[in-house]
């Protein structure tokens, strides 16, 4: 070999050295283009019949946010702009309410909302009905479920499912014994019996904020696991299990049980992305969209928002 070729490899053996590996690609896609008002906690949302969105969110009354586009997003007020003193037992008088569940059935908005202060399960999911979804619109409707110290669950974070028999269930629950459902009444949205049934749990660990699809043969169980609401230092991330019946029992892809904490990723933070959860799955024309909230470096909560699609297995990733 000749002096000058011996030189040339000499010279890119210290080149590689001193290259820095390229950081591998990131697992998940970045929060979609949204603007305007999209300081949002824990979003819930639904599609109007004029094509319009409407999004409600933790805040005092229950905040309420509107777009036309599915990016470009306004203040639209509040459910309860005088208040909801029936839920001041609970919040210490507050005003704040928690983690909405908005839906559209049967003619009219339903929303599902909690009510509790942080760290207690001294707490209770109420229910309100709008014929419009406006501010200033809803109904009072009723206690649903509450929760007290005694109790091993917590009642807070609702998320409202209709099975293909047509009838109504409610999961909820954070942290305490994890996630769980009970059945409604579909007349008036309320208990129909005092059955407690389980979902979810991790041994008391962190766990919140069931959301409950039906897509083919599977009803589709995200939660979200791990530490919210400690802006850039949150650890949120959303989680997924699956079964074949409405009440579970459901696995994750390497057939964990969820109620064994179990559970399979499809949303974590990345870079500047922190804390990513508190999930909604809308059914919208161009398919599943996965609502959710993260925080910035700053630690303010901003609305997530990407597509979700289902792969060969049936397991759902984000695009």
């Amino acid at each position: 070999m000749s002096t000058s070729r011996k030189s040339a490899l000499v010279l890119l053996a210290v080149l590689a050295a001193t290259i820095t590996t390229a950081p591998p690609a990131s697992a998940y896609p970045l929060p979609g283009r949204v603007t305007g008002d999209v300081g949002v906690h824990d979003p819930s949302a639904v599609r109007r019949a004029d094509g319009s969105y409407l999004v409600a969110h933790t805040g005092t009354g229950i905040s309420l946010k509107t777009s036309t586009d599915r990016i470009a997003f306004r203040t639209a007020g509040s459910a309860f702009p005088g208040g909801a003193s029936w839920t001041s037992p609970y919040t210490g008088g507050s005003g704040t309410l928690w983690a909405p569940d908005l839906s559209y059935r049967d003619g009219r908005y339903w929303l599902y909302y909690s009510a509790s202060t942080f760290g207690s399960n001294r707490s209770a999911i109420f229910l309100a009905t709008s014929p419009t979804g406006d501010a200033g619109t809803w109904t009072h409707r009723g206690l649903v479920v509450e929760s007290s110290a005694s109790d091993n669950f917590n009642a807070i974070d609702p998320d409202l499912v209709v099975d293909d028999q047509g009838r109504w269930w409610l999961s909820f629950g954070s942290f305490w014994s994890g996630i769980k459902m009970v059945a409604l009444n579909p007349s008036t949205g309320l208990r129909s019996d005092s059955s407690v049934r389980s979902l979810a749990g991790r041994n008391g660990g962190p766990i919140e904020a069931p959301n409950i699809v039906k897509r083919g043969a599977y009803y589709y169980l995200f939660v979200s696991f791990d530490h919210c609401c400690r802006g850039a230092a949150s650890t949120y991330r959303v989680v997924a299990g699956r079964s074949t019946s409405v009440t579970g029992p459901y696995v994750a892809r390497d057939g964990t049980a969820l109620t064994s904490g179990g559970g399979t990723e499809v949303l974590a933070g990345q870079g500047s992305v922190h804390g990513t959860g508190h999930q909604d799955v809308l059914a919208d024309v161009d398919g599943d969209v996965l609502l959710y909230h993260y925080y910035t470096d700053s630690g303010a909560s901003r609305l997530g928002i990407n597509l979700l699609s289902y792969d060969s297995a049936g397991w759902p990733f984000l695009r």
